[in-house]
């Protein structure tokens, strides 16, 4: 039997065909546009989104035996809001995870409602990024379009409803909604009032492994499908986890996307004190700890592709030579967009600093690279004081495919990376819950122990990782002393 599994991303839609044994058979993308219509603003058109999956999975399928695809699960994009009237049409621009308008909602809601109470219901604090805040703006600055709100969803649950019909959203997914109490596994009644929203515009909450419905028989038909079922899916980090075998007590992986994260996995729930690190349901049916990067492997590619102009990565990173770590001058903060974990700003900026007259532009290549590590490893110490002892560490993401990336996050943080054989992000781990929900394996764990093979692993060097240390010391003096500047600038 076949599976697809999706992966609804920031700049494109990838599709894959998996047979059970998680062989991947076909690999599908289709890219769609992003707007920014206004600084710090970004929005897409959800009919961009499925009109992308269409195409994808008719050409995924093309050439193979349709009556086999049994089973679709997705991992996308989290945190955007998609607001359906009571046609189920969409009524404005989906706003995205990485959209930072919402600052003066954000300063509500951690300020007048307060932290502690928010932390209370949600197991979470406010930032920009999450769904809440955006519901609320819609409210203070677009009160027509959110008097027409019949139901609010998230980007990959739209693609899931479009397919079955189905109000639907996983546990995972909600969880970053700033609407879920993460602990019970249901919506917070003080956070549906707060943002004057009643719980019937909201979708059915599931487990990601659990099935929501069948593909519609138009849709299916569209195919060339018999009947398939459709799983609830998962936010992508907790697919992505899925996929490179992050479950159990522990666990760690490090996506190095367009946005990055540190996701730890765990068997039962528990809180940062500080709510630096995001509290998460996790689609193994548990929980998770996360911190979220909003600019990572994106760093890399606005520095080569904007600034130097320049799309041979491989030949600038080459002149990164063993000698050079640890030892460059350069510092960057890696806040092209703001930023969330830890710090929670979005008045932050990128920023270089050490900058002289012989900088050349490999040791302003080195310092994004390592800025965005030094910036993981603020994370990684927030797990430390939670007692968390983090000794190894899966890494996947377009970012992984360095050689030199993978050897300074390796030594920033002091531990061996493994890299596993089959690295398809949220669309692998989403077939895999595809799989579990028809009953070719019984549960997530038993589905990542038989389909998840690490094939690599990186170790840390232990004189470089002393120097590495040495140097994050300094890196993380430089956003406190800036924070203030930041906020003046943003005024300007």
């Amino acid at each position: 039997m076949l599976y697809i599994g999706i992966d609804l991303g920031t700049s494109a839609v990838k599709l894959l065909l998996v047979d059970e044994k998680g062989e991947i058979k076909n690999v599908v993308s289709k890219e769609y546009p992003i707007s920014f219509p206004k600084s710090n603003w970004s929005e897409q058109n959800p009919a961009d989104w499925w009109n992308a999956t269409v195409e994808g999975i008719n050409e995924l399928v093309e050439g193979f035996d349709k009556s086999q695809v049994c089973g679709i699960g997705a991992g996308g994009q989290m945190h955007g809001l998609v607001a359906l009237d009571e046609n189920d049409e969409v009524i404005r621009p989906a706003i995205l995870w990485n959209d930072g308008r919402t600052e003066k909602e954000v300063e509500y809601l951690n300020s007048v409602i307060g932290k502690d109470k928010l932390s209370k219901y949600t197991a979470n604090i406010a930032f920009a990024g999450f769904t809440a805040p955006k519901i609320l703006w819609m409210k203070n600055n677009e009160p027509e379009n959110f008097e027409k709100i019949s139901k609010i969803m998230l980007p990959k649950d739209y693609i899931n409803y479009k397919l079955t019909g189905v109000h639907c959203c996983d546990y995972s997914d909600a969880s970053g909604m700033l609407l879920l109490d993460v602990k019970n596994k249901c919506y917070s009644k003080e956070m549906l009032e707060i943002c004057e929203i009643t719980e019937d515009k909201l979708p059915t909450l599931y487990e990601s492994y659990e099935v929501v419905g069948n593909v519609k028989k138009e849709v299916a038909d569209m195919f060339g499908f018999g009947e398939v079922k459709v799983v609830a899916g998962a936010g992508d980090n907790a697919a992505a986890a899925i996929g490179t075998g992050t479950v159990g007590d522990g666990k760690c992986n490090i996506s190095l996307g367009t946005s990055g994260t540190i996701f730890i996995s765990s068997n039962s729930f528990g809180v940062d004190k500080f709510n630096a690190l995001h509290s998460f349901a996790h689609a193994d049916g548990n929980y998770h700890l996360m911190g979220c990067m909003l600019s990572a492997a994106s760093c890399n590619k606005w520095f080569m592709d904007d600034v130097l102009q320049d799309k041979d990565y491989s030949s600038i990173q080459a002149k990164i030579t063993d000698d050079k770590l640890g030892n460059n001058e350069v510092y960057f903060l890696p806040y092209l967009m703001g930023e969330r974990s830890p710090i929670n700003d979005t008045n932050a900026r990128g920023t270089f600093i050490g900058m002289s007259m012989d900088t050349k532009r490999e040791s302003m290549l080195q310092a994004v690279l390592e800025g965005v590590a030094f910036a993981i490893r603020d994370c990684f110490e927030i797990a430390k004081d939670l007692g968390i002892n983090i000794s190894q560490s899966n890494i996947c993401g377009g970012g992984a495919k360095s050689n030199l990336w993978k050897k300074i996050i390796a030594n920033v943080l002091g531990i061996r990376l493994d890299i596993v054989k089959t690295e398809q992000g949220p669309g692998y781990g989403g077939a895999m819950l595809a799989m579990v929900g028809c009953g070719v394996y019984n549960d997530v764990n038993e589905a990542c122990n038989k389909l998840v093979e690490v094939v690599e692993s990186v170790y840390p060097d232990e004189e470089l990782a002393a120097r590495y240390d040495k140097k994050y010391q300094s890196f993380k003096k430089i956003y406190p002393a800036l924070k203030e500047t930041f906020r003046e600038l943003s005024k300007e």
